[in-house]
């Protein structure tokens, strides 16, 4: 099982708001930790893989239940 050292929820909030928390959730936290994210806005799909992909951050696991995404994210 994977250490998870944030917790962030984003459920609510929309397009750019859970992408914008994710960026300074990852700016206070230290290289090869992990973050949980729970969003409820469909385009997190989408904004987060662009983000990550530029970035060089890790989506470790992207799961979906009854409308809420989670994602384990290892910071680059």
């Amino acid at each position: 099982m994977v250490q998870v050292h944030c917790e962030l929820d984003t459920s609510g909030l929309v397009c750019p708001l859970p992408l914008l928390r994710l960026k300074k959730a990852l700016v206070a936290m230290e290289s090869g930790q992990v973050v949980r994210v729970k969003a409820t806005d469909p385009a997190s799909v989408l904004d987060f893989g662009v983000f990550l992909e530029q970035t060089g951050h890790t989506l470790l696991d992207r799961r979906e239940e009854f409308g809420t995404l989670s994602y384990l994210i290892r910071k680059a």
